[in-house]
């Protein structure tokens, strides 16, 4: 047996997770992931009548596997077109080796981008982000994640409109004890805040987001 969050958006339109035990298909192929999905939401549903959507590239709908951070895109003002894991990976600002943003002009996928950036993990000190000229603080610690993904997501219409079709989401691959940052609890903020009419609000600056989505 696993366990492992869904993050819902209730009836009040408050977003929270729920801890949920299922039973977990070893192995690293996208059959057996996706076995571990269904396994996880038909535990989910036993005790709550939400439509879950799993958020991943092991997702078994086309939209799941689109808002993946390693798929959902966001275009820059030069015309040029990174995903969300790559802009986050290489906002990191080291202590000793700063900004990392150069490896986005080396043309690295997100996965060759987090194997650069192990090194630096284990040999230097992360001390915040740094994104398309503003800074972000490493507290909260999903601020930065979240708020990069919610910016992302509203600049897709079909994705953004979509979502809302969904009031409950999981990622499969992501393990509450080794990880901080997941796409699933991103899903379901951008949705607590739509339907509450307070997305415009959330995003016009960092800390417009984080007084909207952490009350700070």
């Amino acid at each position: 047996m696993a366990k492992r969050y869904v993050y819902t958006v209730d009836h009040k339109n408050e977003y929270t997770k729920i801890e949920v035990n299922f039973e977990w298909f070893p192995g690293f192929s996208k059959e057996q992931k996706r076995k571990s999905v269904e396994s996880l939401h038909s535990s989910f549903l036993k005790d709550y009548n939400e439509k879950v959507l799993e958020v991943s590239t092991a997702s078994t709908e086309e939209i799941g596997v689109k808002l993946s951070a390693f798929n959902l895109k966001v275009k820059t003002a030069k015309g040029y077109e990174f995903t969300v894991e790559q802009l986050f990976q290489t906002s990191k600002v080291f202590k000793e080796n700063g900004v990392q943003t150069n490896l986005l002009e080396q043309g690295l996928d997100s996965r060759e981008v987090k194997k650069r950036l192990r090194t630096l993990h284990e040999n230097d000190e992360l001390i915040g982000f740094e994104c398309f000229g503003r800074k972000f603080p490493l507290e909260p610690k999903t601020l930065f994640y979240n708020w990069l993904y919610l910016q992302t997501l509203s600049s897709n219409d079909e994705l953004s409109e979509r979502i809302m079709d969904y009031g409950a989401f999981s990622d499969i691959s992501f393990n509450p004890n080794k990880s901080i940052n997941c796409q699933a609890e991103a899903c379901a903020i951008y949705v607590m805040l739509k339907r509450k009419k307070q997305l415009e609000i959330a995003l016009k600056s960092p800390e417009s987001f984080k007084e909207t989505v952490y009350n700070i």
